[in-house]
């Protein structure tokens, strides 16, 4: 025994049928062709600088980025890192915690190259000193 429903009293039923009906089509294009991609394989990019990459896959991608090399405390964890699975919950925890020592250590970099930032930081520092000292009272 089937059971017949009449869907034309559905509201909106069989809009995907007729594109005049949908609210979109004015809007919808096709997307472009892309005629002239290159054929065959990408060219390796050079690698200048250390490029760490997921220990699960057997090389680094053909383009990647190198403006921030992993260096300093930050990059002593980021190493430690890749060395684990991306499976593993540590790997990205140890990621999140390099970028906020990063952060820190960009701040000492500025602090140390910029004698205006260092002027502003020392200000703060006794400004924070000051406050802590009243607050204690």
């Amino acid at each position: 025994m089937t059971i017949s429903i009449d869907r034309s009293t559905i509201l909106g039923w069989g809009a995907d049928l007729d594109r005049s009906c949908r609210p979109a089509v004015p809007m919808e294009r096709m997307p472009p062709r892309l005629d002239h991609l290159p054929v065959g394989p990408i060219t390796q990019q050079l690698q200048q600088v250390e490029v760490l990459h997921s220990n699960e896959r057997p090389g680094i991608t053909p383009v990647f980025g190198s403006t921030l090399p992993p260096r300093g405390l930050s990059g002593w964890m980021r190493r430690r890192a890749f060395r684990r699975s991306e499976n593993d919950v540590r790997h990205w925890m140890m990621l999140l915690a390099a970028d906020r020592v990063n952060v820190i250590e960009g701040l000492f970099q500025d602090v140390r190259k910029s004698r205006a930032t260092h002027a502003i930081a020392v200000v703060g520092v006794v400004g924070l000193a000051l406050v802590w000292m009243s607050r204690r009272r």
